[in-house]
């Protein structure tokens, strides 16, 4: 599928991937020259790889994040909008110059420094989308303080480790945060954290909802008071390339979350210049990534990224299908987005609501949609592409990890011939394989182990305070590359499938099924809206499948419709990928980013319940009890 618009060649793609893994020493220095503002040049673009893993970038380089995301702007784009807020509420709508973005952040920063902080140290940011949330980022980067972004979904308990973890000395929250008809208490939430945590924490609050919350003089500020006696001028520090960034933590099935810090110079550089080149971004275009800034998406496509690129960028408070299932498609049409980036997740939620509330919509201004998150089912990719699109625009479906910092697979706009389903090709600087478990790598068309064998600059420069972790982790599984943890196949155009992590591989008779081709083929009945797929030990075939499945609007369970379920994956598969069990259920155990928690949803199917792991990150945890409590009767019931 070939879409013609503007955008660079296939040659041209071809050639600058070329160079930048036979010459990277001058591609890099072409592109850190061309997308980032240094203080000071580096004195050599890379050192060090992945056996020694003293990797650097832009070493002896000088610069500032927030520098380059507004101050560079000032003279050419002051009244050029920075920021359109869209609030929960369809009538509030704010926009935000970039002159008016830099008095905003200068203000916020001497904020930060009369409350004693400076350069390295650790500020927590736990904050609904709303401005403040970006400007409070953009004021650590301007001082040099090292932000951890923490969802303003999370629980107080996963927000007391992750402060306590990074050794937090300031805490940045507001009175409630609001997202459809739901609002959350964060500043209730962060008092229970920091009553668990033996050091005093200082507290910046902002009003957002005028809720009446607790107020300790001692410890608390009420931004809005701090604000008016603020300068609204501040100087920018100057950060070494490989100064620390931000931390943000990522979850593992055990254990503690784990604080994944991306440093300075690589990071901007990649995170700008993918932006440019995978959304094919002109200056004026309207940009839309829906992600919110407690996930990477959120710091990399919402706020660095499109920022140092001089982009508008929307941020949105509110939920997909708030006050109705098309508020999406009317947020497009009433700023006139361009580029939409958001998660399979959202859009076969919204897929499950029926054609109706799209086509309602206009859409016309739209020209690329990506996604991000988790692979998309080509049965979703194809309606995205139909019914969202239109049939004419270009989809950037992008792989990419916390750890990874940037995009790593992803279509090029217009250079990539589109397949449903397919991330496609590794971004410049990106050399990609799969393998076995030993390192060999794997023919065409077979599912193995993704792994990266060359550095790019914006991967991560370790694990917070467990450089171990970090080492074992991603450097050691196969010695000489980064394992990503996710399987794919590589197919014989050289497209890159992926198909689920390297847990999510089932073994029935003998024969390897990744659980996202089997979920892929249960989307493509008319009535299932979304599944999960886990494996159960079998008698006979080692392993059989368990589909947890949530039907669509209307849609009744019965056994005519498991039937009929049954027929479409053996038709679409094949007999092996039979499911032993279908249980039919409302919702289903996800991340706050809307990734479907498997390994909980195996441990439910297999009456695993003693140790559930790490759940801190689960958007809607009541569903664990519901769906151990279905299993269970209908264990009974047989």
């Amino acid at each position: 599928m070939t879409l013609s618009q503007k955008g660079i060649s296939k040659d041209q793609y071809e050639k600058m991937h070329h160079k930048s893994l036979n010459d990277p020493e001058n591609f890099w220095s072409g592109q850190a020259e061309k997308f980032i503002t240094w203080f000071k040049r580096w004195d050599k673009v890379k050192d060090g790889d992945f056996t020694s893993l003293n990797l650097q970038w832009f070493i002896g380089g000088k610069l500032n994040a927030c520098y380059n995301c507004i101050d560079r702007h000032l003279e050419s784009n002051p009244k050029k909008t920075a920021l359109i807020f869209e609030g929960n509420d369809p009538s509030v709508t704010k926009n935000i110059t970039y002159s008016e973005l830099y008095t905003e952040v200068c203000k916020f920063a001497n904020v930060l420094k009369s409350k004693g902080i400076k350069k390295g140290d650790r500020v927590a940011i736990y904050m609904p989308m709303i401005p403040e949330a970006a400007i409070a980022m953009l004021a650590c980067a301007r001082i040099g303080a090292v932000h951890t972004v923490v969802f303003a979904g999370f629980s107080a308990n996963a927000l007391q480790n992750r402060i306590e973890d990074a050794d937090c000395s300031l805490v940045i929250t507001a009175d409630e945060s609001r997202r459809g008809n739901k609002t959350t208490p964060l500043k209730k939430n962060v008092d229970t954290a920091l009553s668990g945590i033996k050091k005093s924490v200082k507290v910046i609050l902002i009003k957002n909802t005028g809720a009446d919350v607790s107020f300790n003089k001692d410890t608390d500020t009420w931004y809005h008071e701090a604000y008016k006696d603020a300068a609204p001028e501040c100087p920018c520090e100057m950060m070494d390339s490989e100064d620390p960034f931000f931390i943000l933590y990522t979850s593992g099935s055990t254990g503690k979350p784990k604080g994944i810090v991306h440093s300075v110079g690589g990071y901007l550089v990649y995170a700008a210049m993918t932006h440019k080149y995978i959304f094919n971004y002109k200056k004026e275009d309207i940009y839309w990534c829906t992600a919110d800034i407690g996930w990477i998406t959120g710091h990399t496509y919402s706020i660095y990224g499109p920022l140092c690129n001089a982009a508008t960028s929307l941020i949105f408070e509110g939920v997909p299908n708030f006050p109705t299932p098309a508020r999406i498609w009317e947020v497009v049409d009433k700023h006139q987005v361009n580029i939409l980036y958001t998660a399979p997740t959202a859009i076969r939620a919204l897929r499950a609501e029926g054609d109706d509330w799209v086509a309602k919509t206009s859409r016309k201004s739209l020209k690329i949609l990506g996604t991000v998150g988790e692979p998309i089912n080509p049965d979703v990719w194809q309606w995205y592409f139909d019914i969202v699109g239109n049939k004419r625009c270009y989809i950037v479906d992008t792989w990419w990890q916390t750890e990874t910092g940037g995009i790593i697979l992803s279509p090029i706009p217009y250079a990539t011939t589109l397949k449903p389903g397919a991330a496609s090709w590794p971004f410049f600087g990106v050399s990609a394989k799969i393998c076995d478990d030993e390192g060999n790598e794997l023919p065409k068309n077979t599912m193995g182990n993704l792994v990266i064998t060359t550095p790019w600059p914006s991967m991560m420069q370790t694990i917070y305070k467990n450089r171990k972790k970090f080492a074992d982790s991603y450097f050691e599984v196969i010695k000489g590359t980064y394992f990503t943890g996710d399987n794919a196949k590589q197919d014989n155009d050289n497209y890159f499938w992926i198909t689920g992590r390297n847990d999510d591989v089932i073994n029935i008779s003998g024969h390897r099924i990744g659980t996202g081709e089997v979920e892929n083929a249960f989307l493509t009945h008319p009535e299932v809206s979304e599944v999960g797929i886990v494996s159960q030990p079998h008698e006979i075939k080692g392993e059989s499948l368990y589909a947890f499945v949530i039907l669509k609007k209307d849609a009744k369970p019965s056994n005519e419709l498991e039937k009929s379920i049954i027929d479409k994956v053996r038709h679409e598969i094949s007999a092996i990928a039979t499911p032993e069990h279908i249980h039919f259920t409302k919702d289903l155990p996800k991340t706050r980013s809307g990734k479907i928690m498997r390994r909980l949803l195996k441990k439910i199917a297999n009456n695993s319940l003693d140790n559930l792991g790490d759940t801190s990150t689960l958007a809607n945890p009541e569903i664990v009890d519901v769906l151990i409590k279905e299993c269970k009767e209908t264990t009974n019931a047989n």
